[in-house]
């Protein structure tokens, strides 16, 4: 790597919410090509599953990310509801979408938020997380949480929306869509956040296709998917809305997919929320059993496709979960996105998928003579201990 630097990028850094490792190499302050390391989370989500209920098993995987605790639950009970094959009740299908494009609305102005941060336009932050304040209060006055809603479960959901609550809900969303539109102007006026954001990290249709990028990141390059229109559940069959995409490919088409969808979103929630004042009856089915079968369950998160896999041996808990986050599959467009910006772009354009690198990993651990999947827990807490007593040393001398 003669006049080439290689610089790296965490796995602890302030521009990365969770642990990663980027090696960047650089000619100058040009990148020309990036290395991702991954496997500083290991939470045994999937093994953990095969322990829990059905039920319980709901409640697990509303764990595996913060800012989509809902995502996870729809997929997972969409699964399960395919095994058993649940058709559940229209009410708790406008509950279930309700609850998820009210994530929707709070995830995009986190993220929109944090973008500021990264860019140094920190009133665009505060403006962003103060407005998103509003509909973490209106989660927390419907679901009694302002994360980890507890809402969702095999048949339908756990709680019902009351009528006393459906206009509060209403005033809250219309003042928060005021706040959301003059935000959307003053971050698409800006001049300085054009020039910032504007032809940086481009990510090609064709590349989005390759890649398999899913959400907001492909809908940024033109690539018009988005689960809730293209495999309908919930109540996203039963309302109108459109599905948001751009053509620049960069990190400003990104910013202005997740703005505009939240316009969307509020468009979905309010015509729910007008449903339910008309749609009586049950919000569940009541489950007796889960046969014997494999089930797959989608969601668009805001972050873009959930995906749930899971198998069942008729007992009472699964066989076998898997699952697939949205980071996964757009986590590997850096390799394109990257190289040919600047260093100081690099982490703009790494943060610009909105990443969740809990929700991505996952480690198996193979013997490479055997090819026997070999160590245990234990294994592997003192396989770390001996590493950080070997790096100890190393800085000692």
């Amino acid at each position: 790597m003669k006049n080439k630097t290689v610089i790296p990028i965490g796995p602890f850094h302030p521009l990365q919410e969770e642990p990663e490792f980027f090696e960047l190499v650089v000619e100058g302050e040009k990148v020309v090509d990036i290395n991702v390391h991954l496997g500083y989370n290991h939470r045994g989500i999937e093994k953990i599953a095969e322990s829990k209920t059905f039920d319980q098993m709901v409640f697990l995987v509303e764990r595996i990310c913060g800012i989509c605790s809902t995502s996870h639950p729809i997929a997972n009970c969409n699964a399960v509801e395919e095994i058993a094959g649940i058709e559940i009740p229209e009410r708790a299908k406008y509950i279930r979408s309700i609850i998820g494009e009210m994530e929707r609305l709070h995830s995009h102005l986190l993220w929109l938020g944090l973008a500021g941060h990264f860019i140094g336009y920190n009133t665009l932050w505060m403006w962003a997380w103060k407005y998103r304040e509003p509909i973490l209060e209106l989660f927390e006055a419907v679901t009694g949480n302002r994360n980890h809603y507890a809402m969702m479960k095999p048949g339908g959901v756990l709680r019902d929306i009351k009528e006393e609550d459906i206009a509060p809900l209403l005033k809250g969303l219309n003042e928060v869509e005021k706040k959301i539109g003059m935000l959307t102007k003053a971050a698409l006026d800006d001049p300085v956040l054009a020039a910032r954001l504007k032809g940086v990290g481009v990510l090609s249709k064709e590349d989005a296709i390759a890649y398999c990028a899913v959400g907001p990141t492909a809908r940024a390059s033109g690539v018009d998917i988005d689960v809730r229109r293209d495999e309908p559940y919930a109540a996203y069959g039963l309302v109108d809305w459109q599905v948001i995409t751009q053509e620049g490919g960069d990190v400003l088409a990104k910013t202005v997919v997740r703005l505009l969808e939240c316009f969307e979103s509020i468009k979905i929630i309010g015509q729910c929320l007008e449903r339910l004042r008309k749609v009586r009856g049950e919000i569940a089915v009541k489950v007796k059993e889960i046969p014997p079968g494999e089930g797959i369950g989608h969601h668009e998160a805001p972050r873009g496709e959930t995906f749930h896999y899971v198998r069942s041996d008729g007992s009472n808990t699964p066989v076998r979960l898997k699952v697939r986050a949205p980071t996964y599959v757009n986590l590997p467009t850096c390799k394109v996105t990257v190289p040919g910006e600047s260093v100081a772009d690099a982490t703009l354009i790494l943060a610009s998928i909105d990443p969740c690198y809990c929700c991505t990993e996952r480690i198996i651990t193979i013997n490479n003579k055997t090819g026997q999947r070999e160590l245990r827990g234990e294994d592997l807490l003192r396989l770390c201990r001996k590493k950080t007593e070997r790096i100890r040393r190393k800085l000692e001398k």
